[in-house]
């Protein structure tokens, strides 16, 4: 009888790491992967010094389709989609490129980071499950995340059209008056 091979078994551990270093759940990691969960709480306990979070998953795709986190999933749905299309990597390590590329574009840009890799998961889960797509702007042409049966054939993207409470969250710091 051949056994489990060392190296496939390294790989899988190497995969689960880079997850919880991104800050994947251990749900997500339990279907991701093969270890098994006390594997894996034994390696997130290793890696974050504590225990992973426990609680339920996001799940609606509501949040999806608000202003900013519909920006960040767009942009984040169109890397994947093009990883995927590109190249032969499987959807996991897709979703690890992607996610990184992501975190990449928000450093470069100064932007605040909106979308957890626990998001990021569940997105493309949507996607996949067809409950979300991607929806055309008639304005920019960029591609922006929409419920599956949103009416989009005249479609403006939060872009083009900035819904007026949009942005108006001021810091703390500067809501303070400043003292004479």
């Amino acid at each position: 009888m051949r056994g489990k091979s060392v190296v496939a078994d390294a790989r899988e551990v190497a995969r689960a790491t880079e997850l919880i270093e991104l800050g994947m759940r251990l749900q997500m990691l339990e279907s991701e992967t093969p270890l098994s969960r006390e594997r894996l709480t034994k390696l997130y306990k290793e890696l974050k010094g504590k225990s992973p979070p426990k609680g339920m998953l996001p799940f609606s795709t509501d949040w999806f389709v608000t202003w900013m986190p519909n920006i960040h999933s767009s942009l984040f749905m169109g890397i994947y989609q093009h990883l995927i299309k590109v190249s032969e990597l499987d959807d996991i390590d897709a979703l690890i490129k992607t996610y990184r590329l992501y975190l990449e574009q928000c450093s470069a840009m100064d932007m605040e980071v909106v979308l957890s890799i626990t998001r990021a998961w569940r997105l493309v889960r949507f996607v996949d499950a067809k409950m979300l797509r991607l929806a055309t702007c008639t304005c920019c042409h960029g591609e922006f995340v929409v419920r599956e049966y949103d009416l989009t054939r005249h479609y403006v993207c939060g872009l083009c059209n900035v819904p007026s409470r949009a942005g108006k969250k001021r810091p703390v710091a500067e809501a303070l008056p400043v003292a004479a």
